[in-house]
């Protein structure tokens, strides 16, 4: 991963990416509810965001939800065992995951996100981690606002512990020059740096680009305000798709990353 990704190809088969596709619309609608879910949504077209705790307003003109590692759906796939593989090279044998999220650019009605890294002191936690797995749950194209990315970026470590670039930093770690459009497939996945550049632009076009992004870490990372750890997905006492119900309150009393 010397340029900060790499392309895993399709893993998800046309079934299980319309299983995905589904089960998001499920929450988005209301369908399906998680008590301690965290969900933001566009209210109007300013593009003003709404964050509640728990399923309120059935909309599919939700930008991000949370803490999809709670659902036996998405936690299967979280676990899958190319994702085992990737983690256990990476990370170790006991891993868990800072987050698990769906990020949407609704058609018309998404904000472009300007250039960051995903780490620094914002997400309060003790170490930084290093693993991404972002999955296309629709085409991701220029028009419905893909990612974009430096490549080879993740190698100038934490620029800005603010998270978000200023002016200056990206004139200088981010120039036209080197951006790459990350234009992806439904059901592709690409494995992430965190230190690694992105932004993504706006949507454009009358459909949706929903992406699932997993960010995955050694399993004694801890707030560092609380001292919680996170939900283990790989090793000793992992969470298991059959058994899985919900997610404790003191997870999502803070909003971490």
């Amino acid at each position: 991963m010397s340029q900060g990704y790499l392309r895993l190809g399709k893993v998800l088969s046309a079934e299980s990416l319309q299983t995905l596709q589904k089960r998001i619309k499920d929450i988005m609608l209301g369908h399906v509810k998680y008590r301690n879910m965290r969900l933001q949504f566009y209210q109007d077209d300013s593009g003003s965001v709404r964050r509640t705790l728990g399923h309120q307003v059935a909309t599919l003109e939700y930008r991000r939800i949370d803490d999809l590692e709670q659902d036996p759906l998405f936690l299967a796939y979280i676990q899958r065992p190319l994702f085992q593989q990737i983690a256990n090279y990476y990370i170790g044998e006991q891993v868990s995951i800072f987050r698990s999220m769906l990020m949407n650019k609704p058609p018309q009605l998404s904000q472009a996100l300007p250039w960051h890294q995903d780490i620094g002191a914002g997400w309060g936690i003790d170490t930084n981690p290093i693993v991404t797995v972002w999955t296309a749950l629709d085409e991701a194209t220029v028009d419905t606002g893909c990612m974009q990315i430096v490549p080879g970026s993740q190698q100038h470590g934490i620029i800005n512990q603010k998270h978000f670039l200023s002016e200056k930093e990206e004139a200088t770690y981010a120039p036209k020059e080197s951006v790459v459009e990350l234009e992806a497939e439904a059901g592709e996945a690409i494995l992430l740096h965190n230190f690694l550049l992105h932004r993504s632009g706006t949507n454009s076009t009358p459909v949706s680009r929903r992406a699932f992004s997993v960010t995955y870490m050694e399993a004694q990372t801890r707030t560092i305000d609380t001292g919680q750890t996170f939900p283990v997905v790989f090793g000793e006492n992992a969470l298991d798709p059959k058994t899985v119900n919900g997610k404790a309150n003191e997870l999502v009393e803070k909003f971490y990353g």
